[in-house]
């Protein structure tokens, strides 16, 4: 299919479970002819909110990518498994049952800057290889600890004495799968995810997305990208610089346009050497560019 120039922007999809998150988006480029690609993987485990740029948006995903995520999820007591969520291998069990006063006591501890070991089956690069592959080989590696950021994490139910729901919205790299099994640890047992549910992606929202359930919904794709959320909704929090018609021309063709010029009006406050800023001339976004010794420098150019 021939893709329409038109398309550029950003299709929230709401991912069902057992599909992956490049899967998802092979349909939608299917459907479209677009190129695409994802801002965040969701595990097939998973359900909710994958953001998928299109076209020219390709170039914005990793501001997306940035944004904080807010989850709700499912945790099993008493279960570890080597995936630490319900698909993998039993590895371990325990009698004990955390009720809700002890669940409430020792989420604090999970809050803020914490120290988190990815799981070995993630997607994290060693020596060129992802960890899950190794994993699967038998040769599951042990993940060096890392700052992750969580927000905020609270307890909403106690279903049962087996099951705990929570919320939590979390900074970039954070790993709920690794969350549920370290508060498995704190409360003298295990932990694993049994069901995962993402309500949003920075300023993408599960009240956005469309349904992706079937291989027959081609139609049902293409007639929600005709109300593609702008380019620029990745951007939330970048500031933005308004360039008059030859800065915007210079820039576009990569040459340096000078802050203190008459053609660029900043947004009323100092930018740091190294900040990324988006440029626009008018209503048209024309770059990602950075400030380097008190001028812009396109990092990408938008051609829409």
């Amino acid at each position: 299919m021939a893709a329409d120039p038109r398309l550029n922007g950003w299709l929230v999809v709401d991912k069902p479970r057992g599909l992956t998150s490049n899967r998802a988006v092979e349909r939608v480029r299917r459907a479209t002819g677009a190129k695409a690609g994802h801002a965040g993987t969701l595990d097939p485990l998973a359900t909710g909110v994958l953001p998928i740029a299109l076209g020219e948006a390709t170039k914005t995903v990793a501001y997306a990518m940035n944004g904080r995520k807010r989850y709700r999820f499912r945790i099993r007591w008493g279960v570890a498994r080597d995936t630490d969520d319900s698909e993998g291998e039993i590895v371990g069990e325990s009698d004990v049952r955390p009720d809700r006063d002890m669940i409430e006591a020792v989420l604090p501890r999970f809050t803020g800057t914490i120290l988190q070991r990815p799981p070995s089956y993630s997607a994290i690069k060693i020596a060129g290889r992802r960890a899950y592959a190794l994993a699967r080989a038998d040769r599951a590696p042990v993940l060096d600890l890392r700052p992750v950021e969580i927000v905020s994490l609270r307890l909403t139910s106690t279903p049962d004495r087996d099951h705990a729901d929570c919320e939590a919205v979390v900074g970039k790299g954070s790993y709920i799968r690794a969350l549920a099994r370290d508060l498995g640890t704190a409360l003298g047992t295990f932990g694993h995810i049994a069901e995962l549910r993402r309500l949003a992606v920075g300023p993408f929202t599960v009240a956005q997305a469309i349904s992706l359930e079937s291989d027959g919904d081609a139609q049902h794709i293409a007639e929600a990208c005709r109300h593609l959320l702008p380019i620029e909704t990745a951007l939330d929090g970048i500031p933005a610089l308004a360039l008059a018609a030859a800065e915007a021309g210079r820039l576009r063709c990569g040459q340096r346009v000078a802050l203190a010029g008459p053609g660029c009006e900043t947004p009323g406050r100092p930018l740091d050497s190294g900040a990324v800023v988006s440029a626009w001339h008018g209503p048209a976004l024309v770059a990602l560019a950075r400030v380097e010794n008190g001028a812009l420098q396109a990092l990408r150019v938008i051609n829409c």
